[in-house]
């Protein structure tokens, strides 16, 4: 969950915050720039050469500019479900589930993560990661909309990072021996590290295996060395982490997903639970099941871009004469090669294979609409 990253799309933000590592990046070369309301590296030796080590060995981003969230006590679920278009009910402690913030009419204010956190004998609670650039927001809407009864508390004084790539088990593993192994991919769990006590969930939003850990601000550093001390990881910036969202197919909220987009439009059907699409009782039931049962009229697609030249967020996209949608993500996708997009297109042009053409800079591309994500997943599951 970060931005599409061109130099005219970077926030101008007046006054923007440090992370708690913002020393660390700097002394390791970072270039920093203003991002949800945060100074933040968007690079260190270079953005293709990020993506591929990623994608080959083991990154370290920071992503501490997320919210993280604790919903807890008596009938916490029932009061996110009252929210959220997922069965939080049925999520067994340890085990993490992709879902949906919605107004009430169905459109997306943020795409989030929720983990139920319950320790034996607790209250219920739950750890929602949510958007850096919707927190504020997110945090508003909660504190109105769930009961008075049930508490909400932002987790302010912990960082964030993300651990990616293939070995990203084997790096986690030196540091912290014997909790990568516990993990499948959508599980969580909690360790002591030197005495600190990490939130380490097997997740991530590069299409890769790998871990998100919640860290006190103060340790982050330490941790982030350690892990940076072995020779398979590297610091990698946000505009790896946005080449490979999106090469996984991997939707950002503010771009690809906004308030006006419902999640049957935007392709997240997945993110709407068995048993709520037979109950109901989510914001926008109603016109979200009647999307799921009819079909909408327009539907987020992958789109492979013939020649060199990366198309860009708003791109109109046509076929012959008539715009039939616009791009929402683009660039260039170093481990296929060549340029990729995700746009929203009429859902009579969205079958795979479609031939389209793009407008950018006044010059008329040829694009494929193309099944996502553009490079397979390779998530850690293990074998029942």
């Amino acid at each position: 969950m970060t931005e599409s990253i061109s130099e005219d799309q970077l926030d101008e933000v007046a006054g923007p915050e440090t992370l708690p590592l913002d020393a660390w990046h700097r002394a390791n070369g970072a270039r920093m720039v203003p991002f949800a309301g945060y100074l933040m590296p968007i690079q260190y030796e270079g953005i293709i050469a990020e993506h591929e080590w990623t994608r080959t060995n083991a990154g370290l981003f920071d992503v501490s500019h997320m919210g993280q969230l604790i919903v807890s006590g008596a009938g916490a679920a029932e009061a996110l479900e009252a929210l959220l278009p997922g069965d939080i009910s049925a999520l067994k402690p340890g085990r993490i589930r992709y879902s949906l913030l919605l107004n009430e009419d169905g459109g997306i204010l943020d795409d989030l993560m929720v983990t139920n956190v319950t320790v034996d004998g607790g209250e219920p609670a739950y750890y929602l990661v949510v958007n850096g650039a919707t927190k504020w927001d997110d945090i508003g809407h909660l504190r109105e909309f769930l009961p008075d009864e049930i508490a909400l508390n932002h987790l302010d004084d912990r960082a964030l990072l993300a651990l990616q790539g293939p070995r990203a088990a084997e790096a986690l593993e030196q540091v912290m021996p014997g909790v990568a192994d516990a993990l499948s991919f959508m599980q969580g769990t909690s360790a002591s590290w030197n005495g600190v006590d990490i939130g380490i969930s097997r997740s991530g939003y590069t299409g890769e295996d790998g871990f998100e850990l919640s860290v006190p601000a103060d340790d982050v550093e330490a941790l982030a060395k350690a892990l940076c001390a072995l020779d398979i990881v590297k610091p990698i910036g946000l505009g790896a982490r946005d080449s490979l969202r999106l090469e996984a197919g991997l939707p950002l909220y503010g771009h690809d997903l906004d308030e006006k987009t419902d999640p049957v439009t935007a392709d997240l059907a997945f993110a709407l639970s068995k048993k709520r699409r037979e109950t109901g009782g989510f914001p926008g039931a109603e016109k979200i099941l009647s999307l799921l049962a009819h079909g909408p009229s327009a539907k987020r697609v992958g789109l492979l871009i013939t020649g060199r030249m990366a198309v860009r967020e708003g791109a109109p996209i046509y076929a012959g004469n008539a715009q039939v949608g616009t791009v929402t993500s683009g660039g260039f996708a170093p481990s296929v090669g060549q340029p990729v997009a995700m746009g929203y297109v009429e859902a009579g042009h969205a079958l795979s294979g479609t031939t389209l053409t793009i407008e950018m800079r006044g010059k008329q591309i040829e694009a494929t609409v193309t099944d996502m994500p553009f490079v397979p997943h390779r998530y850690f599951r293990k074998k029942s």
